[in-house]
C-alpha cells in the first residue's frame, strides 16, 4: 500500500480507539496518546490490536514525527499539543473525517445545539424498522471509525457536535441536518457566536447535488449566517407552523399531523401527510426534531406508513423528556440531561400540565431571565435540590407560589408527590450540572427514576 502513513491518535476513548483500529486495519503505521488515563475496556481493546499507547502524557517528540494526527473533538485548539502540530504544519483531523475517506455509505449527519440525539436516535430508528442497513455513529457514543473497518452498512446516521465538524475537510454527509443554533461552548469560539454558528455550518460545505440540507426555518441565527444562495444540494427547510410567505418541505398541518413535500415548486397537494399521533416524544422541541427525523427518513425514501409504524416503537434516549412513572394521576419525567437553561426552557415550553419543577445543582453561570415566563404561567411549585439553591431562590421566589429547598433525590421525589395533584407533571429538569451531589447527569436521572419507582410501589401497599 503506498499511501501507509505515521498516523497519532490524540484521545484514547470511543472516537479516538475507533480511529486508531481503523488506521491499523488499512496497514498505517498508529500510536496513540492520552493526556489522562485510559480506561481499562480501551486499553484492552489496543493491546490485543498490538496498538503502541501512552497514558497520562503526551510524548511531543513521538508525536511531532506524525503524518497526520488524528484529534479527539474534546482537545481544544488552546491545547499545548495541538499548538506544537500547528506550528509544525503537520495535519489534525477528525475521527470523523478519517472514517469519511474508508466508507462509499450515505452518511445521515445531524448537528445542532440541542435535539441532536434525539434525532440521531429517532432518524436512526426509522430507517432501522423499514428494513434499510444502516449504522449508527458520532457523538452518541458509537465510533464511525469503527465500524467502517466492515463497512457492512449502506447508510450511517452520525451525531456531530460543533468539535467534531471543527476538524473535517472532505467528509461529505449525503444529507445533513441543522436544528438549531443557540449560544453554547462559547468560550471555545472566541465567544463569538458567529463562530458558533460558522462551525454549525460547516456540515453543509461539501454536499453536492445529490445531497439534501435539512433545516430549521424557524431559528433565527440559522437564518442569519446560512448563506442559501451558494449551494448545490437540495434545501429541506422545515417549520412548526405552515408558511404560506416560503416553501416549505416539512411543516405541520395539525396537532398529530405533519406534511412533507420533497419538491419544490409543487402545488400544496404534492405533499405528503404522516401521522404523529402514536409517537412517545413530548414538547415542542420534539415536534421540530420530529420533523427533522422524518424528512430524512422521506430523503431516504420511506413512505407514510413505514414512518408512522416506526414513530410508534420509538424509545428515546435516557434521562431526555422520559416518562419514568405516574403516581396518583401525576406523571413523573426525567429530564436530567437539561444540564443547561436551553434545555429546561424546551421541558418547561412543552409541558401544558401544570408543573412541579425539581431543578438546581452545579450553576454554569445561568442567566434564568428566559425562563421567567415559562416559570410564572407553568410552574406551581419549585423544589430546589442543590448545595446552593441562592440564585434559584433570588430568581423564582417572586414568580412561583412555592419553593422549597431539598438535599436529596429521594426527598425532592416524596415532596413533589405530596404537593402534585392529579393531571399534574412533576419534571426534573435541573437547568444545572450535576456534580455538587451527584456522579454525573446519569446518575442524577438514574436516582430519579429509583425514587419514583419506590414511591410507586409503597403506594401500591398503601392501596393494596
Amino acid at each position: 500500500m503506498t499511501d501507509q502513513k505515521n498516523i497519532v491518535i490524540l484521545g484514547a476513548a470511543e472516537s479516538g480507539v475507533g480511529a486508531a483500529l481503523l488506521a491499523q486495519a488499512k496497514g498505517h503505521t498508529v500510536f496513540v496518546s492520552d493526556r489522562g488515563t485510559i480506561q481499562p475496556d480501551y486499553k484492552q481493546q489496543l493491546t490485543q490490536a498490538g496498538i503502541a499507547f501512552e497514558e497520562n502524557q503526551h510524548t511531543l517528540d513521538r508525536i511531532l514525527q506524525a503524518d497526520e494526527v488524528v484529534k479527539s473533538p474534546g482537545i481544544p485548539e488552546k491545547a499545548p499539543v495541538i499548538q506544537a502540530l500547528r506550528e509544525k504544519q503537520i495535519p489534525v483531523i477528525s475521527e470523523i473525517e478519517f472514517a469519511g475517506r474508508y466508507t462509499r455509505a450515505k452518511c445521515i449527519c445531524i448537528t445542532g445545539t440541542n435535539g441532536k440525539t434525539t434525532t440521531t436516535l429517532l432518524t436512526y430508528h426509522l430507517l432501522k424498522e423499514a428494513g434499510l442497513r444502516v449504522g449508527l455513529a458520532g457523538n452518541v457514543g458509537f465510533s464511525l471509525a469503527e465500524q467502517v473497518i466492515e463497512d457492512k452498512f449502506d447508510y450511517y446516521v452520525v451525531e456531530l457536535s460543533s468539535f467534531q465538524l471543527d476538524d473535517t475537510q472532505d467528509f461529505q454527509p449525503w444529507v445533513a441536518i441543522l436544528l438549531n443554533i443557540t449560544p453554547d461552548h462559547l468560550d471555545r469560539y472566541g465567544y463569538s457566536l458567529e463562530n458558533y454558528a460558522q462551525a454549525k455550518l460547516r456540515i453543509t460545505r461539501n454536499l453536492d447535488s445529490s445531497g439534501a440540507f435539512i433545516y430549521n426555518a424557524d431559528d433565527e441565527v440559522t437564518g442569519k449566517y446560512f448563506q442559501s444562495a451558494f449551494m448545490a444540494a437540495q434545501q429541506l427547510p422545515f417549520s412548526l407552523h405552515h408558511r404560506p410567505d416560503a416553501w416549505l418541505a416539512g411543516y405541520y398541518t395539525g396537532e398529530d399531523t405533519l406534511c412533507t413535500n420533497l419538491a419544490p415548486g409543487l402545488s400544496e397537494d404534492g405533499g405528503v401527510e404522516i401521522s404523529i399521533a402514536r409517537s412517545p416524544l413530548i414538547g415542542q422541541h420534539n415536534r421540530q426534531n420530529t420533523l427533522a427525523a422524518v424528512l430524512a427518513a422521506r430523503v431516504a425514501g420511506l413512505e407514510a406508513e413505514q414512518i408512522e409504524a416506526a414513530l410508534a416503537t420509538f424509545r428515546n434516549a435516557d434521562h431526555r423528556l422520559q416518562l419514568v412513572g405516574e403516581i396518583n394521576g401525576a406523571r413523573y419525567i426525567n429530564d436530567s440531561k437539561a444540564t443547561n437553561v436551553e434545555a429546561a426552557w424546551y421541558a418547561l415550553d412543552g409541558i401544558h400540565e401544570p408543573i412541579i419543577w425539581i431543578a438546581g445543582g452545579t450553576d454554569k453561570g445561568n442567566d434564568y431571565s428566559s425562563l421567567l415566563s415559562l416559570a410564572e404561567h407553568r410552574v406551581k411549585a419549585l423544589i430546589c435540590l442543590g448545595v446552593d439553591n441562592t440564585k434559584l431562590h433570588t430568581t423564582f421566589d417572586p414568580i412561583v407560589p412555592h419553593v422549597e429547598e431539598t438535599q436529596s433525590m429521594k426527598d425532592a421525589v416524596q415532596r413533589a408527590a405530596a404537593l402534585a395533584a392529579p393531571g399534574d407533571v412533576v419534571l426534573l429538569s435541573p437547568c444545572c450540572a450535576s456534580f455538587d451531589l451527584f456522579k454525573n447527569y446519569e446518575d442524577r436521572g438514574r436516582q430519579f427514576a429509583a425514587a419514583v419507582g419506590e414511591l410507586g410501589n409503597e403506594g401500591k401497599k398503601v392501596g393494596g
